[in-house]
């Protein structure tokens, strides 16, 4: 019997997980009230039928009744219940984004601030969190790519031991992502703008990622980065860290943040490194021009 209670902050993505699961074959029920957790799981654990993959969705949406999660699930596991706990959870600014998006009022918000409802949810759930027996951080996944993840650790029997690397090109004109971990500034780097054929391409065309790749300052700055990510990545794993954010900055976030991007993604992927990348202000310039 595989038992698991799904948790994690509003807006992170439970509603997808447990599409995914009962894709799996999981039994789902969401929002049960934590106080019925004993008893339900008596019910599964003793039944005959061949029920055998069981998950519960149990957040704040149920108030004052979440305290009664943690009595709960130390009366099972004294029952000889096994349990895993998997925790959702995403940065404030996707949180936010996802919220303003689907027009949805967070569970504490009580028409106050969404940023301080968030900050409390936390609060709330910190100790569950340290319980987890998974932790997914879906700020910069896709739907498919959660998917992968709940395929990892439910049908492979992977535990979730690593940590998932995103990474950001982005524009210093229009702001420094707020969510990351590390910031890399390679506007020293030679700008394929000012060569007229390339000006109007982004660095996904293969001309812009010549030129800049084949750049010497660029050679020398990928494989010290490469070598300082490899130094990193299993100390962040050690530490417990489950999400690095790296961004990678130019002027407009157009060329060289976007081929020294795709680069770094590439070579971390080959390393079997669990990597995603996002182009964040690539096609703002054209946008611009065009208005």
């Amino acid at each position: 019997m595989r038992f698991v209670i799904v948790t994690g902050l509003s807006g992170a993505g439970k509603s997808q997980v447990v599409k995914h699961l009962e894709d799996l074959g999981f039994f789902c029920v969401d929002n049960l009230p934590p106080s019925l957790i004993p008893k339900f799981a008596e019910v599964c654990f003793q039944s005959r039928s061949k029920m055998d993959k069981i998950a519960l969705v149990i957040d704040i949406r149920g108030g004052e009744l979440f305290k009664d999660i943690f009595p709960g699930l130390s009366e099972i596991k004294a029952a000889g219940y096994n349990y895993e706990i998997l925790f959702l959870e995403a940065s404030d600014e996707v949180l936010i984004k996802r919220f303003k998006e689907s027009r949805r009022n967070h569970p504490l918000s009580n028409e106050g601030r969404l940023n301080k409802a968030i900050s409390e949810e936390r609060k709330i759930l910190q100790e569950i969190k340290n319980n987890a027996s998974h932790i997914i951080d879906t700020s910069n996944l896709t739907t498919r790519q959660l998917k992968e993840e709940i395929a990892r650790i439910f049908v492979e029997g992977k535990h979730f031991e690593g940590l998932i690397i995103s990474i950001i090109s982005f524009g210093f004109k229009y702001g420094t992502p707020i969510d990351c971990d590390l910031v890399f500034d390679v506007r020293f780097i030679p700008n394929p703008y000012y060569i007229s054929s390339l000006k109007k391409l982004t660095g996904k065309h293969e001309d812009v990622k010549a030129y800049v790749l084949k750049s010497k300052e660029t050679e020398v700055f990928i494989e010290k980065l490469s070598d300082m990510l490899e130094f990193l990545i299993p100390n962040y794993i050690k530490e417990g860290k489950s999400r690095l954010v790296i961004g990678i900055g130019c002027t407009g976030g157009k060329h060289r943040s976007v081929a020294i991007a795709d680069d770094v993604y590439r070579l971390l992927v080959e390393k079997q490194h669990r990597v995603v990348i996002e182009h964040r202000d690539i096609e703002k310039d054209n946008k611009a021009l065009a208005k």
